[in-house]
């Protein structure tokens, strides 16, 4: 009897491992997602701070629209709105590419999730039809066949357990199926909004089209007055003595890490091979527009809006972000420190490339051509300093085959220069 009782007991508690078994499996176990919808909400809260700027500087272009003697500063006015642009853009990507991986990892938890459910409901189904075979009084009968009270509570907690689990069956249906449809609530909530951020984008990249066309059209205009291209040489010259002492802080607050950086002997050409003409010399020259004599702090290379830009040396970016004040007038503008005591510095870029106290090898794009500032064409605008004194950067590059525009014509530099 004790032995029937014990093997009874064992049968009870294999068919309660069999019957919990399934209910183990993946479909009970949630995984968080990597992406979750406050980091997309924090973006879209940048978004909005950048658009609140947007509004500011359109109420300041407003003011000087009419006025042709504040065509500089207009002209910086789209500068910022365009930069702004640019980061609502960079914003904007930035969401795009959490949507992606958000509908990516959805669209995974869906397709687990609807296998489950499946997988439970063939459970469900073979759990109804042993019932249906069983008949409403099988467990009556299990108990009325006990053969004493022991036997009897045995019987009652086996039929106990399989009620149990019967329930548990439908309610692990029940949540599988409420997953089902919370998941593809989510991802098609992911996909809309995905497909709305793409139609920002668009519209983002639109405005920036426009404004640099706008930018476009007041350079002309900033370029049929010669007292505005006077006063732009005038101040660009100011700033370029206005950094001497900026960038003397700045070597000495870099200075350990600059020590750490080998600098080459020579120097890179910060262009393409293909833009090698100089449209204005360093020093004492004649204003290629104006015709009368200035001195310019560095030399002016043509290039496309958006040409790589390259680190001349191997250094640290003691400096990488849009002038203000008087250094407004290089715009976008870099300048990395080296450790042989010189810096190189990279003026007027539509975009920056690097970040402040980055470690930049020679060849590496620091930013990219523009027009920013007081510049009236694509060009990027290169300077060489040893302390605080400029150098003539053509001195530097004296194995390299550089033209000059003369008379109309491309020329040989160092013929040029005989």
């Amino acid at each position: 009897m004790k032995r029937n009782r014990l093997l009874r007991r064992a049968a009870v508690l294999l068919l309660a491992l069999v019957m919990f078994l399934p209910l183990t499996g993946p479909g009970m176990v949630l995984e968080t997602s990597a992406v979750t919808q406050a980091e997309i909400d924090a973006l879209k809260g940048n978004a909005g701070k950048l658009a609140e700027q947007k509004k500011d500087i359109q109420a300041q272009l407003k003011a000087v629209q009419a006025d042709k003697s504040n065509a500089l500063k207009k002209k910086e006015l789209l500068e910022d709105q365009i930069d702004l642009i640019r980061q609502e853009i960079a914003n904007i990507n930035e969401q795009i590419a959490m949507y992606d991986q958000l509908i990516a990892e959805k669209t995974a938890e869906l397709e687990q999730a609807e296998a489950d459910e499946k997988a439970q409901f063939d459970l469900f189904c073979r759990r109804m039809r042993h019932m249906e075979e069983q008949g409403e009084t099988s467990y009556w009968s299990i108990l009325f066949t006990s053969g004493d009270f022991s036997e009897l509570l045995d019987n009652y907690m086996m039929i106990e357990e399989i009620i149990q689990y019967d329930n548990q069956v439908i309610d692990s249906l029940v949540a599988l199926q409420e997953k089902v449809a919370n998941d593809r609530t989510v991802l098609e909530e992911a996909q809309a909004e995905q497909e709305e951020a793409k139609a920002r984008q668009m519209a983002a990249q639109d405005e920036l089209k426009a404004q640099e066309d706008e930018v476009d059209k007041l350079i002309a205009e900033i370029s049929a007055q010669e007292d505005l291209l006077e006063e732009m040489e005038e101040e660009l010259n100011k700033a370029a003595k206005a950094l001497d002492a900026q960038i003397k802080a700045k070597e000495r607050e870099y200075a350990a890490q600059v020590a750490n950086v080998p600098s080459e002997s020579g120097y890179l050409w910060p262009l393409p091979g293909g833009y090698n003409t100089i449209s204005s010399l360093a020093g004492g020259r004649i204003h290629p527009v104006t015709g009368k004599p200035g001195n310019h702090a560095g030399i002016d290379i043509p290039a496309p809006s958006g040409t790589n830009i390259y680190a001349a040396k191997s250094g640290v970016v003691i400096h990488a972000a849009k002038g203000t004040g008087s250094s407004w007038s290089y715009g976008n503008y870099v300048i990395v420190s080296h450790s042989d005591g010189t810096s190189t510095l990279y003026a007027h870029m539509s975009r920056i490339g690097c970040k402040e106290g980055q470690t930049v090898k020679q060849g590496d794009v620091v930013g990219y051509v523009g027009t920013t500032g007081r510049s009236t064409g694509n060009h990027l605008h290169f300077e060489v300093r040893s302390g605080s004194t400029r150098k003539d950067p053509v001195n530097y590059f004296k194995d390299k085959a550089l033209y000059v525009q003369s008379s109309g014509k491309k020329v040989a530099l160092w013929d040029w220069m005989k």
